[in-house]
């Protein structure tokens, strides 16, 4: 009764263990300081790309270029402000969800969508490449 009891608590402690490891490793965040870089996930795994932006400006980050069978994005763009002040900048939440295997560019442009004939002020670019 006492060894059942010991494999039990062993497995259990396993099962918790692999589970937080499984999480930390599904939702990571990227940030400018990942641009040019290549990021390696799973199918099924979440990412969020947080940049600093003004959408009082009109200005708004958005997808320019993905490949559409590896990654899409899950939700609107979010905006977390850094003040209460009326047109405080703050920063752009854009996710995403790795979906099939791949490699894939994930271009983002920081723009005013209306501005059609106008280069971006920024673009950030990560390589993602999902196993």
């Amino acid at each position: 009764m006492k060894r059942t009891i010991g494999f039990l608590t062993v497995f259990l402690v396993l099962i918790v263990s692999i589970s937080a490891c499984t999480s930390v490793a599904n939702d990571q965040t990227l940030t400018a300081k990942n641009a040019g870089k290549i990021i390696e996930m799973n199918i099924g795994d979440t990412f969020s790309v947080e940049l600093e932006g003004n959408p009082s400006t009109g200005y708004t980050w958005e997808v320019a270029d993905m490949d559409i069978a590896v990654l899409k994005q899950v939700g609107e763009t979010e905006f977390k402000t850094r003040s209460d002040l009326v047109g405080a900048s703050g920063i752009l939440i854009l996710r995403f969800e790795t979906i099939g295997r791949g490699e894939t560019t994930l271009n983002l442009v920081y723009h005013r969508p209306w501005e059609e004939d106008i280069p971006p002020e920024e673009i950030f670019e990560v390589s993602v490449v999902v196993k």
